[in-house]
């Protein structure tokens, strides 16, 4: 009967080991699926990005597959992405970014203006809000709405890779 004990707790703590390092190395490949995605998104390879990127958990990683996703033009898997990164950080930059991309490029122009406006109230320096508004609201024929959230990109991004195009946009309408 003692031996029986003995086994069985022998089992039940391999187990529990067992348990613990599969645990901890699917943590270690997480980690190393979001720095590797990371450092492939900023190369510019977003295909590979969004693939190291699918399974990797937290609001980083779904904020860089919604971005690597929408460099895709996957606009709607973008939004989703977009929308899991921002339920658990609602003004995460890059999270806005794609969910505004992936909004403009389904012609989702009413729910692109709600949702950048909202990211606006919580964060009013988010530069990347007022650049997808702004092209909702060129898409919707508001230009006055637009020259504002295009101003206001331009003096909180005035080096963004956007802001050439956006000047040249401005000073086209003068």
């Amino acid at each position: 009967m003692r031996e029986s004990r003995w086994t069985a707790m022998r089992v039940a703590i391999g187990s529990m080991l067992l348990a613990s390092a599969w645990l901890g190395s699917s943590a270690v490949v997480g980690a190393d699926d979001l720095q590797t995605g990371i450092s492939l998104y900023q190369q510019g390879k977003y295909a590979e990005a969004a693939a190291r990127l699918a399974n990797a958990p937290g609001a980083e990683a779904k904020a860089y597959l919604a971005a690597s996703q929408a460099k895709l033009k996957k606009y709607g898997e973008a939004e989703a992405a977009a929308k899991a990164a921002l339920a658990d950080r609602p003004t995460d930059e890059l999270a806005v970014a794609a969910l505004g991309d992936s909004l403009v490029g389904q012609k989702k122009y009413d729910e692109a203006v709600d949702r950048m406006g909202a990211a606006i109230k919580r964060r009013a320096d988010l530069a990347h809000a007022y650049y997808w508004r702004g092209h909702a609201y060129y898409k919707k024929k508001q230009p006055d709405r637009m020259v504002s959230d295009f101003e206001t990109f331009l003096k909180l991004a005035p080096k963004a890779p956007e802001a050439n195009s956006v000047r040249q946009l401005l000073a086209g309408l003068k």
